[in-house]
């Protein structure tokens, strides 16, 4: 049966119409993810009358400290492994706006000399080519997605990165205000010490003490001393890592100092109005979970592509001149254009078990997205606990040290009636210092969970929408 050329043409047609329709329904669906959090929190929320709402892009400013203000400001402007994320997310985003190069049409252009077969005659082809891969078959939406995961992890890494450092520049500056407070407090107890075995030493020699009570004093000297040392080291531990966050080659002189005025957050500036479970889809660590389920879903789109013929458009235009005769050639200007199909038939199992692969890849993205999000809770919940603990800690340390204090000031009333020693009055002042030291840690620590709960809620100041857009590399 002879088939006339026009019927040859529309059953092309309809062939290459068939498979572009087939091709647009293969795109596969959206990844089902689960990023529900619970309606309320287990563990008690900080809050207090009049509080403030919870600022996740500005929560440290709640405690009114001009100085931790600039230092976080400037670490956000000078900080190293926050200028490498926002390199990454520039990069990613300019290798985004190049993806869909690959499919749309690219014409190439070539010239060149040669000789026939049978080296009698020279020739000048010059030929302008064209090809068009379609990217049927979900092949150019994954590779969309993919650029877009891409650019969704990079914004999640600097997101990260930002709520990093806020947390890490508080802690640290927290860290140096405990230290210069705990080191005044030391001082005075290595005072009252040294005055203690001065007296021992006295009372042994006129027969009312004892030599196991002086060496106990000393014994206790040499502690507080080694505990002074300990104490110096963490200081400049943290000036020293306060520093390189910021940027800088050194610290400041005053980080490395007892300050007995170094002001630590009271709790009136650790409590918020409210603190829904819904800020934990801030978190960084969410997005860049989010940003791995698109990522396997654009290879899985992009494996099932591959099952598929690969469709491609290519024409060609060929200009020859034969240069021995000096004369044009006809028979090779005949301009092609027709479509290319790369069918799998070979290697299609290999094709089909790397799908399957990819799919089970989805669904362990899809597991690490909701392990994000259930991690997200528990170190919320760990947080907020940690903060009642520190609360209710410093609560019973401030009742602890107003019975001493009292007891202090009775003991010196007997003094100076004379009913009393200074020898036996100063382990009561020692107790009122141990109790004052406690209570900064305890402070400390409390603060230092406010920034770990804020550090588990992603806050930190986002990132400008339009950061990286335009930039050359």
């Amino acid at each position: 049966m002879n088939i006339s050329a026009a019927a040859k043409h529309r059953l092309s047609c309809l062939s290459l119409g068939a498979l572009v329709a087939l091709a647009g329904c293969s795109a596969p669906p959206p990844a089902q993810i689960d990023g529900s959090v619970p309606q309320t929190w287990t563990q008690p929320v900080p809050a207090a009358p009049g509080a403030a709402a919870a600022d996740l892009r500005g929560w440290w400013k709640a405690w009114g400290d001009a100085a931790l203000d600039a230092l976080i400001d400037e670490a956000l402007a000078a900080n190293l492994d926050l200028a490498q994320a926002t390199s990454r997310l520039r990069q990613q985003r300019l290798l985004a706006g190049t993806v869909d190069a690959a499919y749309r049409p690219v014409v190439t252009a070539g010239m060149r000399t040669l000789q026939d077969i049978a080296a009698i005659d020279s020739y000048f082809h010059a030929s302008i080519d064209v090809t068009w891969d379609l990217g049927l078959f979900g092949a150019r939406e994954a590779g969309l997605r993919s650029a877009a995961a891409s650019v969704l992890d990079a914004e999640g890494q600097l997101q990260a990165a930002r709520v990093s450092l806020v947390a890490d520049v508080a802690h640290r500056y927290l860290d140096i205000r405990m230290a210069q407070r705990q080191r005044v407090l030391l001082d005075e107890q290595a005072r009252l010490d040294a005055r203690a075995l001065q007296l021992a030493e006295v009372r042994r020699t006129q027969r009312l003490g004892s030599q196991e009570a002086v060496q106990q004093l000393q014994l206790q000297s040499a502690q507080r001393a080694a505990q002074h040392a300990a104490l110096r080291e963490a200081q400049a531990r943290a000036a020293h890592g306060l520093a390189a966050l910021l940027g800088r080659t050194r610290p400041e002189p005053q980080w490395l100092q007892a300050d007995a005025q170094a002001a630590l957050p009271g709790t009136d500036a650790l409590a918020v109005a409210a603190l829904p479970a819904d800020l934990l889809r801030t978190r960084p660590d969410i997005q860049i979970a989010q940003a791995g389920v698109e990522r396997a879903a654009a290879e899985l789109g992009m494996a099932r592509s591959a099952l598929y013929p690969r469709l491609v458009i290519g024409g060609s235009l060929l200009y020859s001149y034969n240069i021995t005769q000096n004369s044009r050639t006809t028979q090779d200007n005949m301009p092609t254009l027709g479509p290319q199909i790369d069918i799998p038939l070979f290697d299609w199992s290999r094709r089909r078990s790397q799908a399957d692969a990819s799919g089970l890849a989805l669904q362990a993205a899809v597991q690490a997205y909701r392990q994000s999000v259930l991690d997200g809770v528990a170190e919320a919940e760990s947080a907020l606990a940690a903060l009642a603990a520190q609360r209710e800690r410093m609560t019973a340390l401030q009742a602890s040290e107003q019975l001493l204090e009292q007891r202090a000031q009775a003991q010196a009333r007997r003094l100076q009636l004379g009913l009393d020693s200074e020898f036996a009055g100063l382990a009561g002042r020692r107790a009122v210092l141990q109790a004052r030291s406690e209570q900064t840690t305890a402070q400390a620590a409390q603060a230092l969970a406010y920034v770990a709960l804020y550090k588990a809620l992603g806050g930190a100041p986002l990132a400008d929408a339009g950061e990286g857009q335009g930039a050359t590399p």
